[in-house]
């Protein structure tokens, strides 16, 4: 057999809240581990004096029974785990796992039992209900009533307020058993009432959460802020942890009280009392109590009279009486060498304390996040200015909490303590690039430092290098490096300069000048193709059929003006919503009608577009062709009009022959036709010129052939 047992997905009940967590079992006890809060609940194996299987709401359910009188009771087993758990109670806590079933019968006329801090109400041998006695707040009685009140848990969907219970008379002489019930009850509630004297009382304390000054009175089983306009009273048992946080400054402390539930003002909920103290402010405190009573019920922790810094004697009295260790900052240092680091969350500035099992914010609104509960998390670029960074946060639950205007001299020593806590890191690939960075910035002490244009400059020193050692003869320049403006000035320059030279300088002066206007040249001729592409852009045509509407858009216009005419005066948006809703809403069958109305307009769309894409190839083509015939056509009168030009120039050759050997003319088997190109143009060119070098008397007989 295993020597530990573990289940997830197991829920406690705690005041009717299911609270969900994971349960494990081994030789030494029974450990559960709240997923919300983290809590976690350690019962002893020597402790144990009972366990009980029985079928709750939520499958199967176990309920386990202290020797001091405490009850466990966690849910959500599967029936075909009840032989493993029973077979190890047996084994390693020598027990054994009754199965034990709830009463059903709806009767309301039973017995009550009293065990430890459980009340029992059966029926015959089965138990109707169980009333935990802690959660009882308030007694009182009637003439023959007993009236529970309980203690409300904001967790809870449902609360139950109050029980009450009628006792009927007994003919016993000298025993009430409405008060012998009362009293029953009474000495295992948590009722609290400020009877007697306070052990001690801090006088005028600072609280910022909530924000005032406050007597904080403590008595043995609870702690009570009295202030000018409200008082609360906290039970030990809700204190979940206790945190001394130094402040930034290093002249105040942060002394946090972490509380599940939390204290209620209103509507207002304090999940955590946030108390500041100075320093410099020292006190001697004296117990109210003899030192036969501090020795024993404080075992060495406190004294009767104690003398020291305000901060440390009231965490010393909260972790004598809470019995809960103080939470302080770990080894983490930031870059100013305080144990915190100076954020934003959400509207207001506050510290962030790395801690050595999780992080917590200080003040408004206090947040405290455990490693545990942690998904991932993520440096981001902050969004204002380059000199910070973002820090976020992912729960496995999908919260997200972003601590914002993080300096970046912090990053460095945050990003090593989430490192070495081995948190998740969601843009590690990032973040290393940007470690890099940090270094860099480190190192600069301008104000305005953009790391962006710094890495601009250098990749355009890298391309200007890259272009000069290239060589003259390649041709090819990157535009990036080419600059109109200062070339110009630069030849403007190199020619002034040439008018004033010595011939033996001006060789390479103007061989060099020779290469700057070739470069120009060559760099504005291959741009020009680059703007006729960006200008040239394809319009929609406007004869294309139209796309076919979606059921939902043939059912809207179809019912549009019903819906307005039930609705009067509705607005456009709120139109829409109306009609996703109705839509919504609508059954299965009615949308079928209105999927096939669809699929039969898809169906006349695809085929109209058949049609279409034929029609538009016939016409194109038809465009096609009347465009070459008139570019045909075109020619031709351009081939007449070059003849008529070449027979006149050969006419006027016959008067005037010395300046006809200075002018050129073109003869009829050089006349461009109809299908000449740019190839043969360049042909036609080459042979005007030799015509041109003939005698006039060649020149004459041609044109007489003509």
């Amino acid at each position: 057999m295993a020597d530990t047992l573990e289940f997830n997905e197991i829920y406690q009940e705690v005041k009717g809240s299911m609270n969900d967590g994971r349960l494990r079992l081994s030789r030494q006890g029974v450990i559960f581990k709240n997923s919300k809060t983290g809590k976690v609940d350690n019962i002893q194996a020597s402790e144990l004096a009972e366990g009980v299987w029985r079928r709750v709401a939520l499958g199967h359910g176990l309920k386990l029974l202290t020797k001091n009188g405490h009850v466990y009771k966690y849910d959500g087993f599967r029936e075909s785990e009840f032989d493993k758990l029973s077979d190890f109670f047996k084994a390693h806590y020598r027990l054994e796992l009754a199965e034990k079933d709830l009463c059903v019968k709806g009767w309301n006329w039973g017995t009550v039992r009293f065990g430890g801090q459980l009340l029992s109400f059966d029926i015959g041998e089965q138990p109707v209900f169980e009333i935990p006695l802690s959660n009882v707040s308030q007694c009182t009685t009637g003439k023959n009533e007993v009236t529970l009140e309980f203690h409300q848990n904001d967790d809870a969907e449902v609360s139950l307020m109050e029980v009450r219970f009628y006792v009927p008379p007994t003919q016993e002489d000298g025993v009430d058993p409405v008060e012998a019930f009362a009293q029953n009850v009474l000495s295992k509630a948590d009722v609290i009432q400020a009877t007697g004297d306070a052990i001690c009382i801090f006088r005028e304390l600072q609280c910022l959460t909530p924000r005032g000054r406050y007597d904080i009175r403590i008595y043995p089983t609870f702690l009570h802020l009295h202030g000018k306009t409200f008082d609360y009273k906290i039970p030990y048992t809700t204190v979940l942890r206790l945190f001394l946080l130094p402040h930034k400054d290093q002249r105040q402390m942060f002394f946090v009280i972490s509380l599940d539930p939390p204290i209620k003002q209103g509507q207002t909920r304090y999940h955590f009392l946030i108390l500041l103290f100075s320093k410099d402010e020292d006190i001697s405190l004296t117990l109210n109590m003899n030192e036969e009573e501090v020795e024993k019920r404080f075992e060495g922790r406190l004294t009767k009279n104690m003398s020291g810094s305000l901060y440390e004697m009231v965490s010393r009295v909260m972790k004598a009486l809470v019995n809960r260790k103080i939470t302080v900052p770990g080894n983490f240092q930031g870059h100013s060498g305080a144990q915190c680091i100076t954020c934003s969350y959400k509207a207001s500035s506050g510290l962030l304390y790395p801690l050595e099992r999780g992080f917590i914010y200080v003040h408004k609104p206090p947040v405290h996040i455990r490693f545990d509960e942690i998904s991932f998390v993520n440096f981001a670029r902050g969004t204002t200015t380059t000199r910070s960074f973002d820090f976020e946060i992912e729960t496995k639950q999908g919260t997200q909490y972003t601590f914002s205007s993080i300096e970046r001299e912090e990053y460095g020593k945050l990003f090593d303590f989430v490192n070495a806590k081995k948190l998740n890191i969601k843009n590690r690939g990032l973040k290393e690039g940007m470690k890099q960075s940090y270094d860099e910035y480190a190192d600069s002490d301008e104000d305005q430092h953009d790391a962006y244009l710094e890495r601009m400059k250098e990749e355009g020193k890298i391309r200007e290098e890259n272009a000069n050692d290239s060589s003259d003869g390649s041709g090819e320049e990157t535009d990036e490096s080419f600059n109109p403006g200062e070339e110009d000035d630069d030849v403007a320059e190199e020619f002034d300069s040439n008018a004033s030279a010595s011939s033996s300088s001006g060789d390479g002066d103007s061989d060099r000048d020779e290469k700057k206007p070739a470069k120009k040249a060559k760099i504005v001729k291959d741009r020009k193709p680059r703007k006729k592409q960006v200008e040239s852009k394809k319009g929609k045509d406007p004869n294309a059929p139209k796309r076919p509407m979606s059921a939902y858009m043939l059912w809207l216009n179809a019912n549009r003006e019903k819906i307005k005419s039930d609705h009067p005066g509705i607005s456009i948006t709120d139109l829409s919503k109306k009609a996703g809703e109705l839509w919504k809403a609508m059954s299965k069958e009615k949308k079928e009608e209105w999927d096939r109305k669809a699929e039969d307009a898809r169906r006349d769309y695809e085929k109209a577009m058949k049609e279409y894409s034929v029609g538009s190839k016939s016409e194109s083509a038809k465009a096609e062709r009347s465009k070459k015939k008139k570019k045909k056509q075109e020619k031709q009168m351009k081939g007449k009009a070059e003849k008529k030009g070449a027979s006149s120039k050969s006419l006027s050759s016959t008067k005037s022959p010395a300046k006809n050997m200075s002018e050129s003319f073109k003869s009829k088997e050089f006349v461009s036709s109809d299908e000449s190109s740019s190839g043969e143009n360049k042909k036609e060119d080459s042979e005007e010129e030799g015509v041109a070098s003939l005698p006039p008397s060649s020149e004459e007989s041609a044109s007489g052939s003509d």
